[in-house]
């Protein structure tokens, strides 16, 4: 195999500026970093080559490449340390209302009496955030190496106040894990937490349910053109997806503005627009995911009563078993011209 590195010290300087240019455009609306330029070395082979076979050459570029930031974001709530999850830092707000009441600590955005984000840059930043906490470790050399590890990880905190009834449920309901970036349900403590009793929500028991606001809405199923509409718009919206290639996305349409909502995590995507919903108190028909659907996204459909969950990919059996019992609608492979229903669709 010959390997031929192509000449790039002409333009590099150029395309770096590009790319950086680029990468603040997509970021001037947050006030944390969602993106960052690395450098990267390309191996590919002439696009003119029609196979694989024989002496092939392989074209060598040394180029930036632009990475989405992955952020440890711990969720202090009235001084208790509860879970660590792996985010992209915006939307936080939305992510810590979406995260509880997909968590059942909440029912009402009101209950979040007070919010505030922080940023661990310096290890006397992590020392304040410490205290208090479980974690006993300490000294300088602990310190030492708190230091060397801010400096490759971004780590943010944000302090929530609930009222008194929502801290009682967060003593009783404590995570003791950190939280991963493609897993919503890593951190939880048992089977309960794992496979929660939505009951409540089954279409058998909503004349039984002590609040008949926690009852699905009544759905209409979206059509393939809607679909496909939504899909284009979002895929016009992700900017920073297309700079970095490493992000999910949950979208809806409301008043007929889209709603976009972007994380490393598919289930922190989801838990931003479900805060978003709350917060702003309003309705939802549809929630877009630009991932597979796996069994926590529609635990987390069926609390925040959404009546349909639609994926670019494919769900899971154990979703679709779930979602039909408790009548969410869940559609998957949603492509370029066609879409798959699993749940809630019309028999012809």
């Amino acid at each position: 195999m010959i390997i031929a590195k192509a000449d790039v010290k002409e333009g590099k300087q150029a395309s770096e500026e590009l790319l950086a240019h680029k990468i603040s455009n997509a970021t001037d609306k947050f006030t944390t970093p969602l993106v960052r330029a690395h450098s990267s070395q390309k191996h590919c082979y002439p696009s003119d080559r029609s196979d694989h076979s024989g002496a092939a050459q392989v074209c060598v570029n040394n180029q930036p490449a632009s990475l989405a930031v992955e952020a440890a974001v711990a969720l202090v709530i009235n001084g208790i340390h509860y879970a660590v999850l792996m985010a992209s830092p915006s939307q936080l707000e939305y992510l810590a209302v979406g995260f509880l009441f997909s968590e059942g600590l909440i029912q009402h955005s009101h209950e979040l009496l007070d919010w505030e984000v922080t940023s661990l840059t310096d290890p006397s930043s992590y020392q304040q955030f410490t205290q208090g906490s479980d974690n006993k470790d300490g000294g300088a050399t602990e310190f030492e190496k708190i230091a060397q590890q801010l400096q490759d990880y971004d780590v943010y905190v944000v302090e929530l106040v609930l009222n008194q009834r929502c801290h009682q449920r967060i003593q009783a309901q404590k995570r003791q894990l950190a939280g991963r970036t493609g897993c919503g349900m890593c951190g939880i403590t048992g089977l309960t937490q794992a496979l929660p009793d939505l009951s409540c929500y089954s279409q058998g028991s909503l004349q039984d349910c002590q609040n008949s606001t926690t009852a699905l809405p009544k759905k209409i199923v979206p059509s393939l053109d809607c679909l496909l509409d939504l899909r284009q718009q979002v895929e016009a919206a992700q900017r920073t997806h297309q700079l970095t290639g490493a992000l999910h996305a949950a979208a809806t349409i409301d008043n007929q503005r889209l709603h976009l909502f972007e994380d490393v995590g598919r289930h922190n995507a989801l838990d931003k627009l479900i805060g978003w919903r709350l917060r702003h108190k309003t309705d939802v028909d549809c929630v877009l995911m630009t991932s597979r659907l796996s069994i926590e996204l529609v635990q987390k459909s069926i609390r925040g009563r959404i009546p349909w969950l639609i994926g670019m990919s494919a769900p899971t059996s154990t979703a679709i078993r779930v979602a039909e019992r408790y009548g969410l609608g869940v559609a998957g492979f949603l492509r370029n011209d066609r879409v798959t229903y699993y749940s809630g669709y019309l028999d012809f």
